[in-house]
C-alpha cells in the first residue's frame, strides 16, 4: 500500500453563495412534484477536502497467479474506481485459487478495502491470514472515496476489454453485489438511496459497455430507474432520473472490516516491501497482492496509473438522504459533479485527472465544483 494515498486536508476558501427557492409546480398527470430538501452550499459549512489516487489500470483489475521460489503470489488489483463495488467479488475469486495451495496461511498485502474483503474471504474458507501493511484506515486510498456499488467507475478503457476478462468482471460484480446487500442495516455503513442524474435532454436507453459491445453490467445488477419529467421533480432541469444505489460510508464501512478481521483471528502488520524477492521470506506460502497503486514499484507494472479525485465535504444535512450527478457546466472537471449525503458529511464530487500523482487539493478545482453545485442546489424548488 502506498504511503502516497494519505488524506489531505484543505482549508481553502471560496467565494459566498445564496439559495433561492420558488413556487411548487404542479405535474403534468396531477400528481404532486417530488419533494427534497436543498443541500445548503455555503462557503462556511466546508470541512474538509480530500484527495485520493484511484488505481487505474487500462486493462482494468488484474486476477491471476504466479510463483515465487516456493511462494504464491495471487494479484488482485488495479480496480479503478470500483475497488468498493468490486472487491468482495475479487477478493473471493483470489481465495478461490488459494485454496490450491496445501497450507492455509496466507498473507493479504494491502489494507484498504480489496486488502480487506480478500483476507475476510480467506478466513471465511479457513485460511489464517495477516495482513501486511504500510497503511490502515482511515488513511488509504480507499477512505477517500466517494463510494457505492459502481463498477464500472473509472475502471477499464474500453478498447481493452476481452471476452474473458468480461467474464471475471461479471462474476466479481455478481458477488459483490449479494455481499454488500447483506451488510445493510447491519453496522457497516451500507445503505439504499436515491440518485438523480439531471438533464436538459431526455435520456436514452444505453449500455455501459461502449458502443455496440454487449454492456458491460449484467441488466439484473442495474437497479430500476424512473423518469421524471418537468413537473415532477424540483431540479431546474427537464429531466431526472431516479435510480435506487447502494451507497457504502467508506469511514464506518472500512473500520468495521477491519474488526472483523481482527475479531477472526487475523492480524495487521505493519510493514513496507520494496522489491518482490522480500515476499519469499516470509513465513506464509500464499501472498495476496492487494498493494493498488503500490504494484507499479512493486511489480513493476508499468500500467498502473493514478486518476486523481477530490472531494469537498460540507456539515451533515440529515434533512439530505438523496444523491445527484450532473445538472450544471463543469469546464474542465473530468466528469459529471455528484453529490452524495453521508452521516460524516454532504460529499462534493467532479474530478478524475489521469497521470496526477500530486495529493493536494487544487483550488480552482474546489470552487469550480462547489459552484457547480450552488448553481444545482440554489435553482431548487422547493
Amino acid at each position: 500500500m502506498d504511503r502516497r494515498t494519505l488524506l489531505k486536508i484543505g482549508g481553502l476558501g471560496l467565494l459566498g453563495s445564496g439559495l433561492s427557492a420558488c413556487g411548487v409546480r404542479s405535474t403534468p398527470m396531477g400528481r404532486p412534484p417530488l419533494r427534497l430538501a436543498p443541500v445548503r452550499v455555503d462557503p462556511n459549512r466546508i470541512i474538509r477536502t480530500t484527495v485520493g489516487l484511484r488505481p487505474h489500470r487500462p486493462a482494468g483489475f488484474l486476477l491471476r497467479t504466479e510463483r515465487l521460489d516456493e511462494t504464491t503470489v495471487i494479484h488482485n488489483y488495479g480496480h479503478g474506481g470500483a475497488g468498493m463495488s468490486l472487491s468482495w467479488g475479487t477478493g473471493a475469486m483470489a481465495a478461490e485459487m488459494a485454496l490450491e495451495h496445501d497450507s492455509r496461511r496466507a498473507a493479504v498485502i494491502g489494507c484498504g478495502a480489496a486488502g480487506l474483503t480478500a483476507a475476510r474471504q480467506l478466513q471465511r474458507r479457513g485460511f489464517d491470514v495477516t495482513i501486511y501493511t504500510v497503511d490502515v484506515p482511515p488513511n488509504t486510498t480507499s477512505n477517500m472515496s466517494l463510494a457505492g456499488f459502481t463498477p464500472t467507475s473509472g475502471l477499464i478503457d474500453g478498447d481493452l476489454r476481452t471476452p474473458a476478462w468480461d467474464a471475471q468482471f461479471r462474476e466479481a460484480a455478481e458477488i459483490s453485489y449479494r455481499q454488500l446487500q447483506l451488510l445493510v442495516g447491519r453496522g457497516y455503513g451500507v445503505s439504499w438511496i436515491h440518485s438523480y442524474a439531471l438533464s436538459d435532454n431526455e435520456p436514452r436507453p444505453r449500455g455501459d459497455g461502449g458502443g455496440d459491445s454487449e454492456p458491460l453490467l449484467p441488466a439484473h445488477l442495474r437497479t430500476g430507474t424512473r423518469l421524471l419529467g418537468p413537473g415532477e421533480h424540483p431540479f431546474a432541469t427537464r429531466y431526472a432520473t431516479q435510480r435506487t444505489q447502494m451507497r457504502i460510508e467508506p469511514s464506518i464501512y472500512l473500520d468495521a472490516l477491519v474488526r472483523d478481521v481482527v475479531d477472526r483471528g487475523g492480524r495487521i502488520v505493519i510493514r513496507e516491501f520494496t522489491e518482490p524477492g522480500e515476499l519469499v521470506e516470509l513465513e506464509e506460502p500464499v501472498v495476496v497482492n492487494c498493494t493498488g497503486l503500490g504494484a507499479r514499484d512493486l511489480f513493476s507494472d508499468r500500467t498502473m496509473v493514478p486518476l486523481k479525485g477530490q472531494l469537498t465535504v460540507l456539515i451533515p444535512q440529515p434533512e439530505v438522504n438523496y444523491g445527484t450527478f450532473g445538472g450544471a457546466s463543469v469546464s474542465g472537471g473530468g466528469l459529471g459533479i455528484h453529490m452524495q449525503p453521508r452521516s460524516d458529511g454532504i460529499v462534493l464530487g467532479g474530478t478524475s485527472e489521469r497521470g496526477e500523482w500530486s495529493l493536494e487539493p487544487n483550488r480552482e478545482a474546489l470552487e469550480r465544483i462547489v459552484a457547480a453545485h450552488r448553481a444545482v442546489f440554489s435553482a431548487m424548488r422547493i
